[in-house]
């Protein structure tokens, strides 16, 4: 079983710590690494393809340390999130010298070329292909030695639909093979559709860890915050305060608005119109307020 194991690592850069202390360990099959953007993904996986080495802590690809160790890129295949190529060859060239590096013949790239489904581009310069060829053009190039760990960064940056599904296939059809596939997103349905397992990063720090569908339930179940406008504001707050969907309620004078935690979802939306017709109130603005995944997911560390 081919496991990469993270173990109470923190990698800083001057003053600032882009990864915090974090421990965690990525088996076989398919395993989303999921955070906002900024939080440290990126760097991760860079710490577990050997590019960068851990501030503290150590990273390993069964027991064997990855920084400073050769040996570990006949075992891992990284797609970066950088778009850093060597624009002036083909596609096939640039897939045929990463197959040279590793001793292996051009009809490798072509292989891993056709895996992709790139064969039709291949002798184009890569300065004419779109942002989701170039992905998958890198995508050939990591998969050119068959590896067992493939790790990508942010792999659907800039695909199409088509392209996005074909990836995903591919994806699942290496995990189940038994292969440990690992990677990074911010988009929350990318990996629901993919990953069972995640890992969950927020500025950082390690989140949480598991099943996707308890983790997704953690992140639906949590308080909600919203802004609310209404034609009479503080008779409409003494009515929410009473039921126990709301958790609290602030007025905001300088908005003129309430601000609504909601510890009941599925209560609350139902209750709000229904309360509003009760009383006569007529709401102006309803919109929540913390719907961004940086909200979403700085609820999971604190959970």
């Amino acid at each position: 079983m081919t496991e990469i194991r993270i173990d109470r690592v923190s990698r800083w850069f001057g003053n600032v710590v882009a990864v915090n202390d974090v421990s965690m360990a990525i088996g076989p099959g398919v395993t989303g690494l999921l955070g906002p953007n900024g939080a440290g993904k990126s760097t991760l996986i860079n710490m577990m393809g050997g590019f960068l080495a851990p501030s503290s802590g150590t990273v390993t690809l069964d027991s064997t340390t990855i920084w400073g160790n050769q040996e570990i890129y006949r075992h891992i295949g990284i797609v970066p999130e950088r778009e850093a190529m060597y624009d002036f060859l083909t596609g096939l060239e640039f897939v045929r010298a990463n197959a040279e590096l590793h001793g292996l013949p051009a009809s490798a790239a072509r292989r891993a070329l056709a895996t992709v489904e790139m064969e039709y581009a291949q002798d184009r310069r890569i300065s004419t292909y779109s942002k989701g060829m170039r992905q998958r053009v890198k995508m050939a190039s990591a998969l050119v030695h068959d590896p067992s760990v493939l790790l990508l960064d942010e792999p659907f940056n800039g695909m199409d639909p088509r392209q996005r599904m074909q990836l995903m296939d591919l994806l699942r059809q290496m995990g189940s093979e038994g292969r440990t596939v690992l990677f990074s997103s911010h988009i929350l349905e990318e990996v629901e559709q993919l990953a069972a397992h995640i890992e969950v990063v927020v500025a950082g720090r390690h989140a949480a860890s598991g099943d996707f569908r308890r983790i997704r339930r953690l992140m639906t179940d949590r308080p909600h915050r919203y802004l609310v406008r209404s034609s009479d504001d503080r008779a409409l707050a003494a009515a929410l305060i009473a039921d126990p969907s709301t958790a609290g309620i602030e007025v905001d004078v300088a908005e003129g608005a309430l601000r609504v935690q909601a510890v009941d979802f599925g209560r609350f939306t139902a209750l709000l119109p229904a309360v509003a017709r009760a009383h006569g109130i007529r709401l102006l603005t309803v919109s929540p307020s913390d719907e961004s995944l940086e909200s979403v997911f700085s609820y999971l560390v604190a959970a």
